[in-house]
């Protein structure tokens, strides 16, 4: 099944850096309330749709974050150059020679600056770079400056999609082709056993807050993370740094930095993608984490939980890839574990 490229476009390039994610937030909206029977937004922005099952004894949560990382405005010098904080975790040898988008009181193009090589001494010349190093020009003095751009205001990168051979290349893919995932399984979804909670949360790339609110919220008795990992398949990459590989199939979290995946989740996953004929592959993440462990702990009870990790090269830069099958496997393994998950034993053994 090809999956709808226009749409993930739409979704990848919307603006929505942690705690500003209004615009992608009002696109989910639109999007998804037809395709499900309440939809709401809690204090912190978190977008909570419910699509009811069979029964209400037990709850499904699925955690997409829609933010992405970016910057905020720090400083204008007298000069019109624009200062930054990261929100989010960047190598800053990646902000060379990059578009973003200040969003003031109308969104205007600025480019990353920093000293040229041509007047680097040679000790500067092989010292890695600080994201203090880097400046923001948007070519206008000062004083035009400050009639669109205010300290506090989010700034984003600017990059379309493409098609590249059976891959789709953007900025924030990570973590956009989740909430593209979720929207697409709440379309798909004709039956339940219990009411599924398709949460879109926010501030994820600064902490999990937006997932911890919910679950808390929420009170799960079952949970999914729905998030990017990485493709280490690249020249140079040894096969135990891999972690998983674009093409060979959704991944099934075992564990990241901040989850340890319930063992019956992970057996169940595997038990599912297998009978369903989805190509899978195993996750496992020495270093970050996702909303799973949002989900699986913050709810009164605690959740037993797993995670749908969607293969991604070249994480947190604006040329993140992801293969298009991979991405339409995680529909049908996220879809396949919702419909059945009255259908397997959960008591501990």
């Amino acid at each position: 099944m090809a999956i709808k490229v226009n749409l993930l476009k739409k979704i990848c390039e919307a603006p929505g850096v942690p705690g500003y994610e209004s615009k992608i937030r009002n696109l989910i909206i639109k999007e998804v309330t037809p395709l499900v029977d309440s939809v709401e937004v809690d204090n912190m922005g978190n977008v909570i749709t419910i699509k009811k099952g069979k029964s209400d004894a037990k709850k499904a949560m699925i955690g997409a974050h829609m933010d992405e990382i970016g910057f905020m405005v720090t400083h204008i010098d007298d000069k019109g150059f624009v200062r930054f904080t990261t929100l989010g975790g960047f190598d800053p040898k990646t902000l060379t020679a990059q578009r973003v988008v200040i969003h003031g009181k109308k969104d205007v193009i600025g480019v990353m600056g920093s000293k040229p090589i041509h007047v680097m001494s040679p000790e500067e010349r092989t010292k890695m770079p600080k994201t203090t190093d880097f400046f923001i020009d948007l070519g206008m003095p000062k004083k035009e400056v400050e009639k669109i751009v205010s300290v506090g205001n989010p700034i984003t990168r600017e990059r379309e999609l493409i098609e590249m051979g059976e891959c789709v290349n953007c900025k924030s893919i990570d973590n956009r082709v989740s909430v593209f995932v979720l929207i697409e399984t709440l379309r798909q979804l004709k039956s339940t056993p219990y009411d599924v909670y398709g949460v879109f949360t926010v501030q994820e790339e600064v902490g999990i807050r937006g997932a911890n609110v919910a679950a808390h919220s929420i009170n799960p008795d079952f949970g999914f993370g729905l998030d990017t990992t990485i493709a280490f398949d690249l020249p140079g990459a040894q096969a135990h740094e891999r972690v998983t590989a674009l093409g060979e199939g959704t991944a099934i979290k075992i564990m990241d930095a901040m989850t340890i995946c319930d063992y019956r989740m992970v057996d169940y996953m595997k038990e599912v993608a297998d009978k369903n004929k989805i190509k899978w592959q195993t996750e496992l993440l020495t270093a970050g984490g996702t909303d799973t462990a949002g989900i699986q702990r913050m709810g009164k009870n605690g959740a037993i939980s797993g995670a749908v990790s969607i293969p991604t090269r070249h994480l947190h830069q604006v040329i993140e890839m992801a293969h298009k099958k991979d991405i339409d496997n995680s529909i049908k393994l996220l879809k396949a574990c919702l419909e059945s998950l009255d259908g397997y034993d959960w008591s501990h053994r």
